[in-house]
């Protein structure tokens, strides 16, 4: 099967919209997702971008609008979602041992836990202990992750990871990429599913 690669990061809300709904995605396309972990922090440092909370804070009407466009979204596909009370999640734990899950048989149930934790069930998945709690109570191999998260090679292999999606021309997330085809944003879905269509034919 062919596949796209989905740049991804837990903070986001709108990476998390599109990942309930991925496997629509898949099924409409006939492409398999390639979930790639990056520090979404490290990427705003390294592109100069800023969070759209701050970036558009002071312009009228834009953060309403955007939060329309999310709710619009929410209802469309009837996604399960809540705020984070503790926005923003530091997600580098939680990133590092997506990194190292990445390789085990368990990475589809990780990426669903540790999404629904943070935006369905409001945990502050910064907190070592409610990490270990979450993955434990998902029957998860908590302690093994926690340990394989903290090894050097994970950690390099994170930055890493967040530089080349930068070096590809990422700026934000979700970013998706069709061969070298990028698309931002859960708002340009409809554009990449007729791209897919039309490069198929």
């Amino acid at each position: 099967m062919q596949t796209f690669d989905f740049i991804y990061d837990f903070g986001s809300p709108n990476v998390y919209l599109m990942h309930k709904i991925m496997s629509q995605v898949e099924h409409r396309t006939g492409f398999k997702a390639n979930y790639i972990p990056v520090l979404l922090g490290g990427i705003f440092k390294l592109t100069n971008n800023r969070p759209p909370l701050v970036q558009f804070n002071g312009i009228k009407g834009k953060i309403e609008y955007d939060q329309r466009v999310m709710h619009r979204f929410i209802q469309k596909y009837d996604i399960p979602f809540k705020f984070n009370s503790h926005f923003p999640v530091m997600t580098t734990s939680v990133m590092r041992g997506a990194l190292y899950a990445q390789y085990q048989d368990y990475y589809g149930q990780y990426l669903d836990i540790v999404f629904d934790a943070i935006w369905q069930h409001n945990l502050k998945m910064d907190d070592p202990e409610i990490i270990k709690t979450t993955l434990e109570n998902a029957g998860l191999p908590a302690a093994e992750i926690m340990e394989g998260a903290e090894q050097d090679n994970i950690k390099k292999g994170l930055f890493a990871t967040t530089q080349a999606a930068v070096d590809r021309g990422t700026f934000g997330a979700p970013t998706m990429f069709v061969g070298d085809e990028p698309f931002f944003g859960k708002d340009s879905l409809d554009e990449m599913i007729n791209w897919i269509g039309a490069i198929t034919q």
